[in-house]
């Protein structure tokens, strides 16, 4: 028994196709085979299918799960994870970044598939980051369903990532501006810090030299790496420089570069670490503006002239009260503005009072012992609240920790911009947690490190690879409101399925949760198609 399809000729020469069951049978008068129709399921149109779906439906509830898995040899052979690859896909065409690839190198006598290669170094940095060379043997092959990434062998790899440094400079600025007008950035304020990035070798070349070490690394060679990104955290340009390559050397570049952005302005926002005089005459020689952090040093000019000023704070918001401070005149004077956040204030307070409590305890029971007495004067914790006796006993400094109190909830900024006002200058600083979010993505989420290359242009390479990954991760977390790790988490849960059939393999993708099409919907991509493909 089996389903056939007849077709009968109308007077006007069109022609109507119908669907039949019939069976074969053994005709002994005539001794030969013959068929016959076992029932009409009318013409082969949309009520054809209708009825055919009815029939199947109502075969299957007669037959066991094992008979339906088992019915014409189907059989699953493999699956993927799919929804947060398919994700980055998407996101990678929507931003024009595959377009900007592949124009930038039009000119290029190549047989590379420079694009596809960037695009799959990029997704591995999102999604599991690691060498270039796990990356093709491992991740390509066996863990994500990617039909367009067969053609790609290893040296593809190495050579689009050379392709890439050849061609940074217009691709960013490609970039820029298309992303610009597709995101409707703000790009008013230009946030701009440097990191380092160590390398576990003894060697120094060109670009891996001994400098100052932000990760604690100062006996290894290193990198520079400087990165410009808006209010919101879109990087929108990166630069590496040799180890040894001071922070502020680098500003000239950075405002050579930027130029012609149509940019407001570009600020250099930095933590305490670079509020030496010396430091901030290079920023305001350069022509640059900047922001900064100032410690608090005994007898300088923050503490003696800036903390002391009376004044009234003006509230911004709940968390934030500023004063603005001058301090000087004519050109060379200074203007700071000292932040304060209230609930700080009342947290910092409270804990105090809590470790001055621990010290009377272990003052109580100290009992003159030396090594206990030199273990708290030591201590982070305890020593700044204590001070020394002429006998030798220790005692709570009420004059430190009266000190200390003034300074609860407060941080001094200092800016040579005039055009921004206290409030405009303290968001802003603020903002520098931004551009520090993005270190912590490129090195713990997209994993800057360890750098697996050894020549400069595969260094920069590398560096640009993870920086075009937190585009894709920023521009998804912004449309969310998620962070990366919970969208690509949520989005793992759709995967794709590799089905065996007698006539072919089937690639189907699981139907998508709720979670996972609300993501989808967010970012703005449809999800992926049922049925992907069928070989």
């Amino acid at each position: 028994m089996y389903v056939r399809t007849v077709s009968r000729k109308n007077k006007d020469g069109s022609k109507v196709h119908y669907i039949q069951i019939v069976e074969k049978y053994w005709n002994s008068e005539k001794k030969a085979a013959q068929t016959r129709v076992v029932c009409s399921l009318g013409r082969a149109g949309e009520d054809g299918q209708k009825h055919l779906r009815q029939l199947v439906a109502s075969i299957r509830k007669r037959l066991s799960l094992e008979e339906i898995a088992s019915l014409d040899g189907w059989q699953f052979e493999d699956s993927w994870e799919h929804g947060a690859f398919h994700a980055v896909s998407r996101l990678w065409e929507r931003l024009g970044i595959r377009k900007i690839l592949e124009q930038a190198v039009k000119g290029e006598d190549r047989s590379v598939p420079f694009e596809r290669a960037i695009f799959a170094m990029v997704a591995n940095r999102c999604l599991a980051p690691s060498s270039k060379l796990c990356c093709y043997e491992q991740w390509l092959a066996e863990d994500v369903y990617f039909p367009e990434g067969e053609e790609l062998q290893l040296h593809h790899l190495y050579r689009a990532m050379d392709l890439l440094v050849r061609h940074k400079e217009e691709i960013e600025d490609a970039l820029y501006w298309h992303i610009g007008d597709l995101l409707s950035l703000d790009v008013d304020l230009i946030f701009y810090d440097t990191t380092s990035v160590y390398f576990e070798i003894d060697d120094e070349d060109d670009i891996r030299k001994r400098g100052h070490s932000k990760e604690g690394k100062g006996d290894c060679p290193q990198i520079v790496v400087g990165l410009a990104v808006t209010r919101d955290g879109i990087p929108v340009k990166s630069w590496v420089f040799p180890g040894n390559t001071a922070d502020v050397s680098t500003i000239e570049r950075v405002k050579k570069d930027l130029r012609g952005w149509k940019l407001n302005r570009c600020i250099f926002v930095a933590d305490a670490g670079m509020s030496s005089e010396e430091n901030l005459h290079t920023l305001s020689r350069g022509g640059g503006h900047y922001i900064t952090a100032m410690s608090y040093i005994r007898g300088s000019e923050v503490v003696k002239e800036v903390l002391s000023r009376k004044g009234r704070y003006s509230p911004v918001a709940d968390n934030l009260e500023v004063k603005e401070v001058w301090v000087g005149e004519g050109e060379r004077r200074r203007r700071y503005v000292i932040c304060r956040n209230p609930l700080e204030v009342k947290r910092q307070s409270g804990h105090r009072e809590e470790v001055l409590q621990q010290l009377e305890a272990e003052l109580a029971t100290l009992d003159g012992h030396p090594r206990r007495a030199c273990r708290l004067i030591a201590s982070r914790r305890y020593g700044k609240y204590l001070r020394k006796l002429k006998s030798g006993e220790l005692r709570i400094d009420r004059a430190a920790v009266k000190a200390h109190a003034k300074r609860d909830g407060l941080w001094v900024i200092r800016s040579n911009d005039e055009t921004l006002s206290a409030e405009d200058l303290a968001l802003a600083y603020k903002q520098l947690m931004r551009v520090e979010e993005a270190w912590r993505t490129m090195k713990s989420g997209l994993d800057l490190r360890p750098v697996y290359h050894r020549t400069p242009e595969r260094i920069r390479a590398h560096v640009y690879l993870c920086v075009l990954g937190l585009l894709i991760e920023r521009v998804a977390e912004k449309a969310t409101g998620q962070t990366w790790r919970n969208i690509r988490n949520t989005l793992r849960t759709q995967k794709i399925g590799q089905l065996f059939t007698p006539n072919g393999r089937v690639f189907q993708a699981s139907n998508p949760s709720t979670e996972v099409c609300k993501l989808y919907k967010l970012l703005k991509i449809d999800p992926p198609k049922n049925i992907l493909s069928v070989e």
